[in-house]
């Protein structure tokens, strides 16, 4: 790819960008734009936000793959849908069309066996402009399970029609063939035809969708998580299972114990503390020797990769190993004796890292004990805890916390007391409630022991010039800075941009907050206003926890790069079998890329199906007034989550009124243009809710009676949304100003 000049200061131009990606003969992303143009450091960073910018005003499209391309142009490589077979010609759309015109037909020029495409296959595909036209070359046949819609079966009259559970997905599609389904039922479902005339041809039945544990099963088929393993990586897990421990440094003696959720279905951390004579500490992290039974290249590795990450649901968990490893042989459990990679540490008086080393282990853990359990028994509210493991074990953990909490708070790492909720069920899988997660002084205690094994990880490989998997968190954008102090300047607390900006610079914005009603507000936006963090070989640093070096080491069972670390230590430190293969290291960037997708899929999937419990626990409430506050507004329209609850739901512009509600976006309001009636982000307000889909976990509410527009107008809005008329499922007749989305 040939070098791009610029001007000596300052970011390349739109227009340069647009000639680049339109020249280059490989897909052009982020990374490729940087080199292109010989970007460094901040101009990276500043890049970024450019590509956003120029996204949001409609000049590139963001491909599969994190590669761009001109708006209404086809990528360089891209998944494509093909949509006619015609005397041995074969016609494929993009799968994905964000442009108002039609998508265009491309030829596909098939090499090798002729006829192996047919109507309905999806393909990724290398794209290239031929003439006037456009033509493709397959690269990859993509299998059928990625390309089959979830949706519940309706209803109406004679038709049935498909109702997709993706609440982004508004439209409903007309069902050419029911098969063996019945209306109501969850079904995957094929679509065919070109777009925008798609239909749905009902390939399994899934069962009903509002039945308990239904609403994980819609998660695993909607994102496409691997829920079963081949029969070859479980023989593997059963027979590694079976490996004798070999020579490992004996710490059964020690009385090291698990700190983990009351509902933990793994335990593959354990703690230990001791006082030292200088008043100092020695501390131990024990994590379980994940590396030893999945050796590189296993099959048991080729699953690991794949999935990434383990995804945890309420009702289930769909494991990155087999269970044979992940809750039984790599668990550690009370009473068992299993292998470790222990991480040794000397922590001073004042809570300083001073030293670390790393050693395969044998151990046993004390005693298993939930968080609530663990401050109880340091509270002495409780006697769940044999007082033995209270002495020996929680107190010495608890002291040396102290110190290691007291450094914490010297280097001043972002504090976000964002709540968690949690869906507790029955033994039927009921749901019986819906909270936010208390949070414990025990979470924080295993919180900073893990922070202090992972940067000694980190440092421990830095020493030996040994590949590192980081976790990477990057500072926020100038972008994202100065909506925040658009943001904040609504509420009239001040923020200055010229400022070196720390994550202490967002702590004092809560601080001056303080417990004003806005409060909730302004941490998510605080939130929103950070990077996404991910995995990379980069030293980057962790904005968040004010660290320069940090990666993950802790939870090898259910996260591939910290099984990555586990095999660099064991080949930097010469510790055994199951060592990162020589050259490993240098695939890094694309494995990092690789699993840091996989993480953020997972995590949507868990949201996802959270939303769907809070719909099911909201659906005997609908016709009801809900307390709610406004998470985000838009042109057409303002989202509200119910308070203490969770779970989003939208209240369409069109249904304020019979006046024309202006959005205002530095503001993040809807202001009424006769009335001067305001809805904002963060208001708090009663509203009626008028629907809980547990199926798709969609809320959709309402002002209550006698304020907003008449009920014919709502009936109306209603059907027009269902149908999704407007473009990218839009109500047509929203109108809104500001700066293009």
């Amino acid at each position: 790819m040939p070098r791009q000049t610029r001007p000596s200061s300052g970011l390349p131009s739109r227009k340069q960008i647009l000639d680049f990606i339109a020249s280059s003969d490989q897909p052009a992303g982020k990374r490729e734009i940087a080199r292109a143009f010989g970007l460094h450091g901040h101009d990276k960073i500043m890049l970024k936000g450019l590509l956003k910018d120029m996204a949001d005003e409609g000049l590139i499209d963001a491909a599969p793959g994190r590669a761009f391309h001109k708006s209404g142009g086809v990528p360089k490589v891209t998944v494509l849908r093909v949509v006619d077979v015609d005397d041995g010609n074969v016609w494929a759309v993009p799968e994905q069309w964000q442009a108002e015109t039609p998508p265009p037909k491309l030829r596909v020029i098939e090499r090798g066996r002729k006829g192996a495409l047919g109507l309905g296959d999806r393909i990724l595909a290398r794209t290239e402009e031929k003439g006037a036209g456009t033509v493709a070359h397959p690269m990859k046949k993509l299998a059928k399970s990625a390309e089959l819609l979830l949706g519940v079966v309706r209803k109406d009259g004679d038709n049935y029609w498909l109702s997709p559970v993706d609440k982004r997905e508004r439209r409903e599609f007309a069902i050419s063939d029911l098969g063996d389904a019945r209306a109501g039922d969850l079904v995957l479902a094929e679509p065919s035809g070109p777009p925008p005339r798609v239909t749905a041809r009902v390939d399994a039945v899934l069962g009903d969708p509002f039945a308990p544990r239904s609403f994980s099963l819609i998660a695993i088929h909607k994102h496409g998580l691997r829920d079963a393993f081949r029969e070859e990586a479980i023989e593997e897990a059963v027979r590694v299972a079976k490996l004798p421990l070999g020579e490992r440094d004996d710490l059964t003696h020690l009385p090291i114990v698990a700190i983990d959720p009351i509902d933990a279905r793994d335990h593959d951390d354990a703690i230990w503390a001791s006082p030292r004579d200088d008043r100092g500490w020695n501390a131990i992290v024990a994590i379980a020797d994940v590396s030893y039974y999945v050796r590189p290249g296993s099959e048991l590795d080729k699953e690991a990769r794949a999935r990434g990450n383990s995804v945890y649901f309420p009702d289930r968990v769909v494991p990155m190993l087999p269970e044979t490893l992940s809750a039984d042989i790599c668990s550690l459990k009370q009473g068992e004796v299993r292998a470790a990679l222990a991480c040794h540490m000397v922590i001073d008086k004042d809570g300083a890292l001073k030293s670390w080393r790393f050693t395969r282990a044998k151990i046993c853990v004390a005693a298993n004990i939930a968080y609530e359990h663990a401050q109880a028994a340091i509270d002495g509210t409780s006697g769940l805890v044999d007082p033995q493991i209270v002495k020996t074990a929680l107190k010495p953990l608890w002291d040396c916390w102290a110190a290691l909490l007291a450094a914490r708070n010297r280097r001043g790492p972002l504090e976000l007391d964002i709540p968690e909720r949690r869906v507790v069920l029955d033994e039927k899988g009921r749901i019986l409630s819906v909270a936010a997660r208390e949070r414990l002084d025990a979470h924080r205690l295993v919180e900073d022991y893990m922070i202090a094994a992972n940067v000694a990880a980190a440092k421990a490989l830095e020493a030996k010039k040994a590949p590192v998997m980081y976790r990477v968190h990057e500072a926020p954008s100038r972008e994202k800075l100065i909506a925040l102090k658009d943001y904040l300047a609504t509420f009239g607390v001040e923020f200055a941009l010229g400022q070196v900006i720390r994550p202490a610079t967002f702590n004092h914005i809560i601080e001056r907050v303080g417990d004003a009603a806005f409060r909730p507000e302004v941490m998510e936006q605080l939130l929103r206003t950070q990077m996404q963090a991910r995995y990379g070989p980069e030293t980057l640093g962790h904005f968040g926890l004010a660290l320069g070096s940090y990666a993950h080491f802790t939870s090898p069972i259910r996260r591939y790069a910290d099984l990555l670390v586990h095999r660099s230590l064991v080949a930097t430190y010469k510790l055994g079998e199951g060592a990162l293969p020589a050259g490993e290291g240098e695939a890094f960037d694309r494995i990092g890329e690789q699993i840091s997708m996989l993480e953020r899929r997972a995590m949507e999937a868990e949201r996802d199906t959270v939303d769907r419990y809070v719909a099911a626990f909201l659906a005997d409430r609908v016709g009801q007034l809900v307390d709610c506050r406004i998470t985000g507004v838009q042109p057409f329209g303002f989202f509200a989550t119910v308070e203490s609850l969770g779970g989003d739901g939208l209240v369409l512009a069109a249904t304020l009124g019979n006046e024309y509600f202006r959005y205002d976006e530095k503001a993040r309001s809807l202001v009424g243009d006769d009335s001067g009636e305001t809805y904002r982000v963060g208001m708090r307000l009663q509203l009626r809710l008028a629907e809980a889909n547990p199926a798709s976990g969609a809320l959709r509410f309402e002002l209550p009676e006698g304020r907003g527009a008449p009920p014919e107008r709502r009936d109306r809005m209603r059907a027009t949304t269902r149908r999704g008329s407007g473009p990218r499922g839009r109500p047509a007749n929203i109108r809104h100003q500001g700066r293009r989305r």
